[in-house]
């Protein structure tokens, strides 16, 4: 499995998303300035991915901190948070591992325990948070592979694959699992302009998986599926609201009313940490707005004459009308998902 982030004893190793597909290049983040960098920069990208290095980054900051106190700790800790949360606004995962962080400080420091044993808590905690969204991959992946139809030639859009997670991935979670119960006959990944996240990763690492795989642009999408060439589809999300909207790659919405039109089932993989039930729909989750550079050039060449306006969101959100399912580690939620979503937080039996 492709190791997408790693905890070492000397700083936190991730491959260069940025350098995919020519180059398998890893960096090494030796400070929590350097992990917060590597978020903004899209050296790693992909909400679970997002919310493991910013606790991995927080956890080495802290290894790092100079203070000799439970106070003069506290406060470095927080400044480190702030950094981590200041780096991208969409991903939700980023601030559920935040949170996730500080109430293991919290519980140390109501234990009494010392500088030392603070920061081997917040390390042993960053290191399980990676494990679990590992696990939560395969296990919704598993659950998603019930509902693939066998032969099935899939659409997916952007990559929420293992370069999008700790590993295996969400909706490549779903694919790979359903894979290797014989189930895929193709898969067709959207280039997804401007980053190219399907072109360059999502291919790369469907190819390296031996899985049948095509790269179409997103205006291909519809013509694909009026000739009856979809019968599956499957994306990732950044952030899915209380009422089940879903904040996934800009494109996505494109993609779900295009599956309505055509009667194909349009299906949203993703973890329990990617729901935030704190939202109660769609507009209220904040859109990021990046660099125009992103879309008039390509690299070093310019593709946009200078004077032009660029409108560069790197997200859209996809009403939960159009959303046949939601795969989580603990099943697959349905309409109404105000009811269904709050479920699979309450420990209800999985969902089907």
């Amino acid at each position: 499995m492709l190791p997408t982030i790693e905890w070492q004893s000397d700083g936190v190793v991730m491959v260069d998303q940025r350098k995919l597909p020519a180059r398998e290049v890893y960096v090494r983040c030796r400070t929590a300035p350097e992990v917060a960098r590597a978020i903004k920069t899209m050296v790693i990208r992909g909400a679970p991915a997002i919310g493991v290095a910013a606790a991995m980054g927080i956890a080495l900051g802290m290894q790092r901190s100079k203070a000799k106190g439970t106070r003069a700790y506290t406060v470095d800790f927080n400044r480190i948070c702030d950094l981590m949360a200041a780096t991208r606004p969409t991903a939700v995962n980023l601030f559920w591992a935040i949170e996730r962080m500080k109430r293991a400080l919290a519980e140390g420091v109501q234990a009494g325990e010392s500088v030392d044993e603070l920061t081997a808590r917040l390390v042993a905690e960053a290191q399980r948070i990676h494990d679990e969204d590992v696990a939560n991959c395969r296990a919704l992946g598993a659950h998603g592979a019930v509902v693939v139809p066998d032969g099935a030639r899939i659409l997916t859009h952007c990559n929420a694959g293992a370069l999008a997670t700790a590993g295996y991935g969400t909706a490549l979670g779903v694919i790979r699992a359903a894979a290797e119960r014989g189930k895929v006959a193709q898969v067709y990944a959207d280039e997804t302009r401007p980053f190219l996240q399907g072109a360059r990763l999502t291919a790369w690492e469907l190819v390296r998986d031996e899985i049948p795989t095509t790269v179409i642009t997103e205006s291909m999408a519809g013509p694909l599926m009026r000739q009856q060439g979809i019968d599956f589809i499957v994306v990732g999300a950044d952030r899915i609201a209380a009422n089940g909207d879903v904040a996934n790659k800009v494109g996505t919405y494109t993609v779900a009313v295009l599956a309505r039109e055509h009667g194909i089932p349009f299906y949203v993989a993703a973890p329990l940490s990617t729901i935030d039930l704190g939202t109660p729909d769609g507009s209220h989750i904040p859109i990021e707005q990046r660099d125009a550079r992103e879309v008039s050039h390509l690299g070093s060449v310019q593709l946009a004459p200078d004077g032009a306006g660029i409108w560069n969101p790197a997200f859209d959100v996809t009403p939960a009308a159009l959303v046949t399912g939601i795969i989580t580690e603990r099943g697959i939620a349905r309409a109404p998902y105000t009811d269904s979503l709050r479920q699979l937080f309450e420990g209800a039996p999985a969902l089907a």
